[in-house]
């Protein structure tokens, strides 16, 4: 602990966003560059090293904060990014798209704004690269064993990563052109640039791991053909199953999954594609969701140009302060303006006037405040012209039970309306991986496993949401290590590999 008055001096200070104007012509990240590095060491100083560390108990990974807090408070950066990747394999990552329960378990939010661990973690990640203290980390000896891992997003190239330092020859599958699952075509360039995913995959390949991209493992290649070839197979194929909003007009075109319109985008950026098919350019849009793939979705449109950006949310509007359902240190459902919501705001207040009341029609942004969302709002049906084109979304204002309010009919204006209400697991490709594998799959769709990540099917484990559901890249992450831990236990009998969340609470199974 450098300053034991820190947290009594100096005021949380997070990394400054760029002017909205200036942001919203681009696809780069949101905020300043370099505008981290000279405020993070005095926000690292706020840390108060106390004796019951919450902040670790409620980060996935188990990072070790408080450490890595008073090394970057004395400027001892090297030392700082030993301590951070002792736990975290990817810390770009998870420093910028973390919701940081981290902050919510941190001892000081008790009563003060909590320390800006998030900030200091992205800001350790990105001198690592700067000052080079990332080189490959080759294994000294290679095993006679082979791990295929099927899917590249976090889950899979932690688990990958882990393995390949193990001495294992790990091969990576991906169904996509190019690595990154998620991170490359679903997360928007505004929220991580690419190149920070590239860096890693370039460590990764330098190490020994191998990528097969454009190999869909059940399609391009038999899933029981692949377990025959390797001594243990990951499965990290995420959740991918978008889930449906079954009312009437959906089959209207111009409605549309989220993730059948933020990969396009994507894919812009990559060079790719001139423009979106789905571009919202000159479009009323409606994002239906109030999470974070449809705050993507919203910051997607404005940059595509998009007339105006409506987003709406069932739930009713959370308070600013947590209540006292959710003490500390749980992490709270509190109302929180992310930048897209920043941008949509500012969108919304010149876009065309909204008028309530069924019937009538207009854009909605105004009415959904300074972020443009719409809470307490549950979608009734959509209708189109002659065409077959949705031109509106009527919704109703719902209860806490989400039962309609009478009276509170409303239609707003939709071009474009993108369904962003969340994924479910793996199950439902029954002729894909699951199915070949003979893997059981529960009520949700995903993947059974036992404590150890291990399937029904001997040498064949599974990680992150395959198993686990939709959740966070930090959970991602730490069960991707973990599920590597576990098959090298099953491998070699014995692993020196650290697991983050608890396995082996069964015996060896060979």
């Amino acid at each position: 602990m450098a300053d034991p008055k820190g947290f009594l001096t100096t005021a949380r200070q997070e990394w400054p966003r760029r002017p909205v104007a200036e942001r919203v012509r681009d696809w780069d990240e949101v905020y300043v560059p370099g505008g981290l590095l000279p405020l993070v060491e005095r926000q690292a100083d706020r840390c108060m090293d106390c004796g019951v560390p919450f902040c670790h108990e409620a980060c996935p990974l188990g990072n070790l904060i408080p450490e890595w807090n008073d090394l970057v408070s004395r400027a001892d950066w090297r030392a700082a990014a030993e301590r951070l990747h002792a736990t975290n394999n990817f810390p770009e990552f998870t420093g910028r798209l973390c919701p940081a329960p981290c902050e919510a378990g941190c001892v000081l939010a008790i009563n003060q704004p909590a320390v800006t661990i998030k900030n200091v973690e992205a800001a350790i990640a990105d001198r690592v690269w700067a000052d080079g203290l990332a080189p490959p980390q080759a294994p000294d000896r290679q095993s006679d064993k082979t791990v295929a891992v099927i899917g590249s997003g976090p889950a899979g190239l932690a688990a990958a990563q882990q393995l390949t330092r193990a001495g294992h020859t790990v091969v990576v599958y991906e169904r996509d052109d190019r690595a990154g699952g998620l991170l490359r075509y679903g997360i928007p360039a505004f929220k991580m640039e690419k190149h920070h995913l590239e860096r890693r995959l370039a460590q990764m390949r330098a190490e020994g791991t191998r990528f097969r991209t454009g190999t869909e493992v059940g399609r391009d290649v038999g899933a029981g053909e692949l377990r025959a070839r390797h001594d243990a197979v990951v499965v990290a194929v995420g959740a991918r199953e978008a889930r449906e909003l079954p009312v009437p007009g959906r089959e209207l075109a111009g409605v549309r999954q989220a993730m059948e319109y933020l990969p396009l985008a994507n894919r812009v950026c990559e060079g790719d594609l001139e423009s979106s098919p789905l571009s919202a350019a000159g479009r009323h849009v409606i994002v239906v969701g109030g999470g974070d793939t449809g705050a993507d979705c919203v910051g997607t449109a404005v940059r595509e140009g998009a007339a105006s950006v409506t987003q709406l949310d069932i739930r009713p509007r959370p308070g600013d302060e947590r209540d006292e359902g959710q003490p500390w240190p749980t992490y709270p459902h509190v109302h929180r303006v992310s930048a897209a919501h920043e941008e949509a705001g500012e969108l919304g207040s010149e876009a065309a006037e909204f008028s309530s009341g069924a019937g009538d029609l207009g854009s909605g942004a105004e009415a959904a405040g300074l972020d443009a969302r719409l809470f307490a709002a549950a979608t009734v049906r959509f209708t189109g012209d002659k065409a077959g084109r949705v031109r509106a979304l009527e919704l109703v204002t719902v209860d806490e039970e989400r039962r309609p309010r009478p009276g509170t009919a409303r239609t707003l204006r939709a071009d474009l309306v993108l369904l962003a209400l969340g994924f479910d697991g793996p199950g439902h490709e029954r002729d894909g991986v699951v199915g070949q594998l003979g893997l059981a799959v529960d009520a949700r769709g995903c993947v059974e496993r036992d404590a150890d990540f291990a399937t029904g099917t001997p040498g064949v484990f599974v990680a992150g949401d395959a198993g686990r559901g939709q959740s966070l890249v930090v959970w991602a992450i730490a069960e991707g290590r973990a599920a590597a831990a576990c098959v090298d236990r099953y491998l070699s009998g014995s692993t020196s590999l650290p697991c983050p969340i608890g396995a082996f609470d069964r015996p060896l199974v060979a």
